[in-house]
């Protein structure tokens, strides 16, 4: 099976789309056809041993129209040495440049026709309304010079919209009209009556009938075939106008791709065009400096802003080892990083092809408005017949019965239809996209809106997916808890466990400075041990504690145990430290809850959600979560295999499942529900198994996706219903149903107007869209872990989560959720908020919290950098003015301190 895109001309209406989709798919071998009104463009899978791309292209050229294989499928192999200004960025210009060059000829073609129409529209119909028309144009005996002076204005407001016929008349030819073949009948029908009534005026000036010239004088139709046009073009082009708005964020994210890149070669800088930089490549980045591709810093460090790609606020610290995403931007810092991902292999090019495709995509509630399309055309002729012939029957005049055909000709608009899904479509895959919501398809973006169950996988999705430290219990008096911590990061420093690496970090995080150690040598899956300014150091679980220090045989064993037992109710692992045969401490480690799952699983339940948590976790430790978060319903103890037959059994219970999930183990889940939700900036695999890809790791998106659905499906349901409300009120009216009654008929030049504002009309319902707003979008400040989510010892014990004792990194527990911890004894834990001025960046956060969280006394700083305070956690009181002085001896200015 293969699938190919091609450009597809000559498209004007639903109608157009219709056909070609139907046509195509009668070819023997085509398994699928789209076609995208918007973006012109068809996809079609196809078997290659029954059809070829010719036996399409000539397919689509039978019934009038032109196809073309796709910009980027000329291109040979699809180059991957392009960067996001390559290929998709090349098609990208080339197709604004297309969408702008048709309108321009669009606002010129307008411009002369209502230039000529002016006139013809005085001469015509200036004395119904009482405006001083010259008298060669009044009167019986001037009537002649008056239909020669409407012809002629007439005649090139027709040529100028020649393409109307051109396009119309050929669709007619091949038995697939459209909405110009309409458009084309009813202004060819007013024009070539107005000939004939001009010859019956030249017969009546010639026999000296009078009356029958001052009959006919009336029955011109010139003004109505030039109207008709007029009016036409201009709901087209202000249509093209709004249309064009659908793809803002897509030309944004396009635009975001820089245009040059400086790369070494040969040990010399060079700027290059970004296109030509290859994988391997080492990229110089300076302040100020865009990302040209994706890669990993080798040297140097940097604050990147990637609130374009993820919706992150706060700049990310980057350093060698840490991955950098095309088209963020480098704030402050310089560094050199290799490049991985280049061409459309990027992050940006990937989000840029989603939106694309996803906008161009067709959702299933678009299939009544493409069946009621594909016939539409047909049967509005049909009707226009049976009005002209029921007139004539009723014994109305020619002219009358021939005015009503043409009003239902050019009132009836496909058009409407047509656009009611896609532009909606596109508008909200957009906005999605700013929202850093990859939405795959239109499908998935429809069936958003029915999902009545969430299901969350645990580990990286509720949880940040890493170790930290949320407790440090010093049992040595002679240390303080920073000289324990700084010391115990300096055991672990030589180890690359997970647990131990979360040891190094807080005390990183702290601003402590770590002794000398050596002689470090580990136990695998047990301890490690070092000599840390002379002094033999061991750290480790209970077991390797027993084996070196036989721990059972301490007098204060009881306690110590009784100082486990409770670390690991809670779901932590407690990390044994000693130093020279005595125990120092136990720090706790576990992985945490992220804030923004809080705030999400609460959004969920005022949605009147169902929330289901999956966890590998025994059912002690899930329902310790489950109370924390307040989730409705557990399911613990489930292997990653067996994760795909729980989502089933809900569905099978009637549930629409929705599946969030880190999009790797859980990727056969994420397959089976009904939308299956990849969280965090997703790996390739995430991409592939998932309908929805959220950028930041936030699961507020997720209720983001869930109400920009509502409001996508509740916009298309007022489309459809505003384009077959129109249709269904349109035409009876037009083919004269009031009149027997109300004595009302509809003007074909009334008709034209209408059916131009009906497209207008549903195009600017569905540019509504871009004023969604999500209220609040989970893009918590510092959400990706900066400031270290810990509790007791770091920060609140709100960000703590779970670690089950003795298991393996990954596996997860929870905290209990109580800011004070029983091993304090009742002692209270104060905060301060101080107003901090002279904070500019990142950077300078970092030095305000490091600064603050070095003072005696301080458990935890919290610097918010766009309110210009931190919030500052005690163990007991801290000076004022103790505080303060940190903050100026680290270059800044304290403005007041308050206790909170």
């Amino acid at each position: 099976m293969k699938t190919e895109k091609y450009d597809v001309t000559g498209m004007t209406c639903a109608a157009c789309q219709a056909n070609i989709t139907r046509n195509v798919g009668k070819l023997e071998g085509v398994s699928e056809v789209n076609v995208s009104l918007l973006a012109n463009q068809m996809t079609v899978s196809y078997e290659e041993e029954k059809l070829s791309g010719q036996d399409i292209i000539q397919a689509v050229a039978k019934i009038g129209y032109g196809a073309s294989p796709h910009e980027t499928e000329k291109k040979a192999g699809g180059q991957t040495g392009d960067a996001e200004t390559g290929s998709i960025g090349r098609e990208w210009e080339a197709r604004k440049s297309r969408t702008q060059q048709d309108q321009e000829a669009m606002k010129k073609r307008l411009i002369s026709s209502i230039f000529l129409l002016i006139p013809l529209m005085y001469v015509a119909m200036g004395h119904m309304m009482h405006l001083p028309v010259p008298a060669i144009f009044l009167g019986t005996e001037n009537a002649m010079v008056s239909a020669l002076t409407q012809l002629l204005l007439s005649v090139p407001v027709l040529f100028i919209n020649r393409h109307f016929f051109q396009n119309g008349f050929k669709a007619l030819v091949m038995r697939a009209p459209n909405m110009d073949s309409l458009v084309a009948v009813g202004s060819s029908a007013s024009f070539l009556y107005g000939a004939f009534a001009m010859y019956r005026m030249a017969y009546g000036f010639g026999h000296g009938d009078m009356e029958l010239v001052h009959q006919y004088a009336h029955d011109l139709y010139f003004e109505s075939a030039a109207m008709i046009l007029t009016l036409v073009t201009v709901g087209k082009y202000l249509e093209a106008r709004s249309k064009s708005k659908t793809s803002d964020a897509l030309g944004k994210l396009v635009d975001l791709a820089p245009k040059t890149a400086t790369i070494l070669r040969d040990g010399r800088e060079a700027v290059i065009p970004a296109e030509q930089v290859a994988a391997g490549d080492i990229v110089v980045i300076r302040p100020g400096m865009s990302i040209p591709v994706d890669g990993e810093i080798t040297e140097g460090s940097g604050y990147l802003d990637q609130s374009a790609i993820t919706g992150e606020s706060i700049p990310v610290e980057k350093g060698p080892g840490d991955t950098v995403i095309s088209a963020t931007i480098n704030r402050n810092g310089s560094f050199r990083f290799r490049a991985s991902r280049v061409g459309d292999d990027t992050t940006l090019a990937q989000i840029i092809r989603l939106v694309d495709e996803a906008g161009n995509s067709k959702a299933p509630i678009a299939r009544l408005a493409d069946r009621v399309s594909g016939i539409f055309v047909p049967a509005v002729i049909v009707i226009a017949l049976i009005t002209a012939a029921c007139w004539l029957a009723a014994g109305a005049g020619f002219e009358f019965a021939l005015s009503s055909a043409i009003a239902v000709l050019v009132i009836s608009c496909p058009c409407a239809l047509g656009l009611a899904t896609p532009v909606a479509i596109m508008v909200g895959t957009g906005k999605a996209a700013e929202y850093g919501i990859l939405i795959k398809s239109a499908e998935s973006l429809e069936n958003l809106h029915s999902i009545d169950t969430v299901v969350l996988d645990k580990t990286g999705t509720i949880t940040s997916g890493r170790p930290s430290v949320t407790d440090v219990l010093v049992l040595d008096p002679s240390l303080s808890r920073q000289g324990f911590l700084a010391r115990a990061a300096a055991v672990e420093a030589g180890s690359e466990h997970p647990l131990a690496q979360a040891v190094v970090e807080q005390a990183k995080r702290e601003g402590l400075t770590l002794p000398d150690s050596s002689d470090f040598s580990a136990t695998a899956g047990r301890g490690v041990k070092a000599v840390v300014e002379g002094r033999l150091c061991h750290a480790g679980n209970p077991a390797y504690m027993e084996e070196v220090l036989e721990l059972s045989r301490k007098k204060e064993y009881r306690i110590i145990q009784e100082h486990m037992d409770r670390f690991s109710s809670q779901g932590k692992t407690p990390l044994l430290f000693a130093q020279d045969g005595q125990l120092t401490g136990i720090i706790a480690v576990a992985d945490t809850i992220r804030e923004s799952s809080r705030e999400a699983i609460r959004t969920f339940r005022e949605m009147g959600l169902r929330v289901v948590m999956l966890t590998g976790d025994n059912r002690i430790t899930a329902s310790a979560i489950q109370k924390e978060l307040g989730i409705e319903e557990t399911i613990a103890d489930v292997l990653p295999t067996q994760k795909e037959a729980c989502i089933r059994s809900l569905q099978e219970k009637g549930a629409k499942v929705a599946m969030v999930g880190d999009g790797i183990n859980d990727a056969p889940a994420l397959t089976r529900a009904d939308i299956g939700i990849a969280i965090g900036a997703g790996t390739d695999i995430a991409i592939d198994s998932a309908d929805v890809v959220l950028m930041k790791d936030s699961l507020c998106d997720v209720a983001t996706a869930i109400r920009l659905s509502h409001s996508v499906i509740r916009n298309i349901r007022m489309n459809l219903f505003w384009a077959f409300f129109y249709n269904i009120l349109g035409i009876p009216v037009a083919a004269g149903a009031l009149f027997p009654v109300f004595g009302l008929r509809l003007s074909p030049m009334f008709g034209s107007a209408a059916m131009s504002l009906s497209s207008v009309c549903v195009v600017t319902n569905a540019l509504r869209l871009r004023f969604f707003s999500a209220g609040q979008t989970g893009a918590v400040p510092g959400q990706t872990e900066p400031n270290g989510p810990g509790a007791e010892g770091t920060k609140t014990s709100e960000n703590a989560a779970s670690h089950t004792p003795e298991r393996a990194p990954g596996q997860e527990c929870i905290h209990n959720g109580c800011p004070l911890q029983p091993d304090q004894k009742g002692e209270i834990v104060m905060k301060k908020v101080l107003n901090v001025e002279g904070m500019m960046c990142a950077h300078c956060q970092a030095h305000v919290q490091k600064a603050l969280a070095a003072v005696e006394g301080v458990t935890a700083a919290d610097v918010d950098l766009e309110a210009k305070q931190a919030t500052v956690t005690m163990q007991a009181d801290v000076a004022d003015q103790v505080l303060m002085d940190a903050v100026t001896e680290a270059g800044y200015t304290p403005v007041s301190c308050t206790t909170v």
